[in-house]
Order: structure tokens, then C-alpha cells, then sequence
């Protein structure tokens, strides 16, 4: 009898540590993910390598007054990946949706879909995730929307957590 309250306690303090381990990592995982809210309500979450796997494009800007060169994917390219219809397949109703961008803080900011559209639009917003040739640290990313052609970077999201398409009506 003493043995097997032994064992089971043995099991139970290798549960509680292994639970342990997940509760310290997770924060960080749930961090390099990015989730996509499609317009019907249903959720793609794009982890870090399924951005990182698509095609960069690199881009130098002004951010605050300062140089910075920002590698990351157009995000024209992230939404296709989730699922998103754009390009020719854009008309009517779509053309009233947008693209509501959330970080980890709370901050909020909104784009047109069609104005992240190549098929509409001549500049290219980025879902940045470098920055002068190195990841974003915690301050800034994982992810980081970059929209050159804005006057201000008030748009320029970091640590871009969510972003949902939402009808406009």
C-alpha cells in the first residue's frame, strides 16, 4: 500500500513539473503565433515558420525620424495563407471589408482590404518580423505591420497578436 502511494505521488509531482514547463513556455509560443479572423467568424492561426516560409520582401523607411530597413511579408501573402479572398476575387460586398489589426497591448488600427491588395493598390504593407537585419526583440514584435507611404507611423503596429477582416456597413 505504501508503494503505491508512493508511486502515485511520484507521478503526480512529474505531471505538476511537466505542467510546469508547458505554463513557462507557452507565453512564448502563443507569442510566435499570429491569428487571422476570416470574414465568416472562423480562425486560422499562422505560426511563425509558416510566415517566415513565405516570400520577404525588404524596405527602407523612416520610423520616428529614424533609418530602419524592415524585412517581413507582405500581407497580401499572409492573408491568402489564412484563407482570405483578394486579388480578382474582390468585388461588391468585399470591397466594404477591412482589416482590423490588434497587438498584445490593445492597440487597434484599420485597413481597407482592398488596400492591401496588390490588384488594387501600388504600395506593399508589410507584416514585418526584422528589423536592420535582426528579429524584433519583445518590444516590437514577433510581428510588426510597416506601411511605407504613411505620413505618419501611427498605423505601424507592434506585437501584432490578431487581425480580424470585418464588414464595414
Amino acid at each position: 500500500m505504501k508503494g503505491t502511494n508512493s508511486m502515485k505521488l511520484r507521478r503526480l509531482r512529474r505531471r505538476l513539473a511537466a505542467g510546469a514547463i508547458v505554463l513557462t513556455i507557452a507565453p512564448g509560443l502563443w507569442a510566435q503565433s499570429l491569428q487571422v479572423v476570416r470574414a465568416d467568424g472562423t480562425t486560422a492561426a499562422l505560426t511563425a515558420a509558416q510566415i517566415a516560409a513565405l516570400p520577404h520582401t525588404t524596405v527602407d523607411v523612416k520610423d520616428h525620424d529614424a533609418p530602419a530597413q524592415f524585412d517581413g511579408v507582405a500581407l497580401s501573402a499572409v492573408l491568402k495563407l489564412a484563407g482570405v479572398a483578394a486579388g480578382g476575387k474582390m468585388k461588391g460586398p468585399q470591397l466594404t471589408q477591412a482589416l482590423l489589426v490588434e497587438a498584445s497591448d490593445g492597440y487597434k488600427v484599420v485597413f481597407a482590404l482592398a488596400e492591401v491588395d496588390p490588384d488594387f493598390a501600388k504600395r506593399e504593407i508589410l507584416l514585418a518580423d526584422k528589423r536592420d537585419g535582426k528579429p524584433l526583440d519583445e518590444k516590437q514584435g514577433p510581428f510588426r505591420i510597416v506601411a511605407p507611404g504613411d505620413e505618419r507611423p501611427a498605423r505601424w503596429v507592434r506585437q501584432v497578436t490578431t487581425i480580424k477582416v470585418i464588414a464595414v456597413k
